[in-house]
């Protein structure tokens, strides 16, 4: 009878607290946040806004923009721009019972993003996702994230990533040379190619990670970057997340079991030669070289073995994806803007010729520079940035209650007309003149890599393999647009993607 007992309350005690998270806390959250005059769509019982959001992306999941329209707030994440118009700058919506606080207000944006006493922190990630990337910067908090910078800030200042541009440059000239022995085997008299150059860039990145972080072990580094291709491909995201459901061996949970051993034999393989051998081959020349030294100088701060290998996973994932779609929306951009194309042209060949350039040739790449900053405004390969409460916080002249999710919309924010001027929809990079902090009436609102303390560590290393291969390709090559391509900018788990790809018609200039 007391066993009976016992089993009824358990059941009774579940069912008030589901009742208590679907129903009572979203509505005293919504009640909370009304009477400071934020409001939103509201909250559903079960699904939150699901629904709605679902149905306002459903409705544009057909469009197609004209290729000179950058205005990708009608492609992606439309229902922000609805209740954006409804709301004001601020808004309250709900994934499930998830609340969630999307801000615009510059002034709020930047009091998340500065934050350095843990108000403020990152956004869980799902397990499959914290596999995927290891926990590194991109998940750690407080203390460990602090140990983490201070080893892998040297690592990746611009006077050490200038030694990488040598690796960045021969993977660049393998891709030019493929490019020169199609047009060679073209039949026709106009020796010209239609290339898919966001394929293209995808394996380019690949392989200038590969080189750069692993120098002389690049073809074992690469095996760990297909094997997280192939996690990822493995993983069902959308599936029902049932607790402790990771533990289970199903099929697809002992597959992913069998990549991530690959990844962390492969990766500690490669540490362990390095770390082992009497006279430090590889080190001081390459990121993963840069990193191991640091990190033995830096005695009170090491980071162990485990902790370098997701170091290692989170730049080689997160950093080929970043780099990639920078240079895919810029060459869409400099095929549609031909006048921009051929003024780039001529400065690469002012400052390098026709040789390969140098980090000191790069660096005086003022134009290029000022292009590839308006393409990370126009189409910034990450298009949301998300934080939550820590604890009952106040930000601006409104109170949060703890376990809030603050969403930070930069596709919106990148086409604020009080901050960007009435061309904000427009490709201009002649606002990037005078640099980036005097293009908006903000300086903080060019958010691609978020802002300082915590801005991302890798965006000196993406700007100069960018530079590097645009470069190169101006030199060799002009591009138009082929009539295939869709201009569909589509996102996916916030990364945003040409959803139909991006054809290129390349011409040798030297034929």
């Amino acid at each position: 009878m007391d066993l009976v007992l016992g089993a009824l309350l358990v059941v009774f005690i579940t069912i008030l607290g589901r009742i208590l998270q679907q129903i009572w806390r979203p509505y005293a959250i919504a009640k909370f946040f009304k009477k400071q005059g934020v409001s939103g769509p509201g909250y559903r019982f079960g699904s939150g806004s699901i629904e709605e959001f679902k149905k306002l992306n459903q409705a544009t999941d057909d469009l197609v923009l004209d290729n000179h329209c950058h205005d990708i707030t009608k492609t992606i994440r439309v229902y922000y721009n609805k209740w954006f118009s409804q709301f004001g700058k601020t808004f309250l919506y709900w994934n499930g019972t998830k609340p969630q606080l999307c801000i615009s207000d510059m002034e709020m944006v930047k009091e998340v993003l500065e934050d350095k006493v843990g108000l403020f922190s990152k956004m869980k990630l799902p397990p499959t996702v914290l596999a995927l990337l290891g926990n590194g910067l991109v998940s750690v908090e407080g203390d460990d994230w602090v140990r983490h910078r201070k080893v892998l800030n040297p690592a990746f200042a611009i006077d050490k990533l200038k030694f990488l541009t040598r690796a960045m440059a021969d993977c660049t000239k393998a891709l030019i040379e493929e490019w020169h022995y199609r047009i060679s085997q073209e039949q026709d008299r106009q020796k010209e190619i239609e290339v898919e150059v966001s394929a293209n860039f995808h394996e380019l990145a690949t392989n200038v990670i590969a080189h750069t972080t692993f120098g002389n072990d690049h073809k074992e580094g690469k095996e760990v970057f297909l094997a997280q291709r192939k996690f990822l491909a493995a993983s069902s995201f959308g599936s029902l997340n049932i607790p402790g459901s990771k533990y289970y061996p199903t099929k697809e949970n002992l597959q992913k079991w069998k990549l991530e051993k690959v990844i962390r034999n492969t990766l500690t393989s490669i540490i362990k030669s390095r770390l082992d051998s009497k006279k430090g081959s590889g080190l001081r020349t390459d990121l993963l070289g840069l990193m191991l030294d640091t990190s033995q100088v830096q005695h009170n701060k090491i980071l162990s073995i485990d902790e370098i290998i997701d170091e290692c996973k989170t730049f080689f994932f997160a950093g080929q994806e970043t780099t990639s779609l920078l240079l895919t929306w810029t060459m869409f951009l400099l095929s549609t803007n031909r006048d921009w194309q051929e003024k780039l042209r001529e400065e690469v060949i002012q400052h390098c010729g026709n040789e390969i350039p140098n980090a000191q040739m790069l660096s005086k790449l003022k134009l290029v520079n000022m292009v590839l900053l308006e393409a990370l405004r126009l189409y910034s390969p990450i298009v949301l940035l998300g934080r939550e409460t820590a604890k009952d916080s106040t930000l601006g002249n409104i109170k949060i209650p703890k376990g809030v999710a603050l969403m930070i919309p930069i596709a919106t924010i990148h086409r604020d007309k009080k901050l960007w001027g009435a061309d904000s929809n427009e490709f201009n990079p002649l606002r990037f003149e005078n640099g980036v902090s005097k293009a908006a009436t903000h300086p903080n609102a060019f958010l691609p890599f978020s802002i300082t303390p915590r801005s991302c560590i890798g965006q000196n290393f993406a700007m100069l393999e960018a530079k590097m291969v645009l470069a190169m390709i101006l030199q060799q090559f002009s591009f138009v647009l082929s009539p295939k391509y869709k201009h569909a900018p589509h996102e996916i788990v916030v990364v945003l993607h040409p959803k139909f790809g991006l054809p290129i018609i390349l011409r040798p200039l030297h034929v």
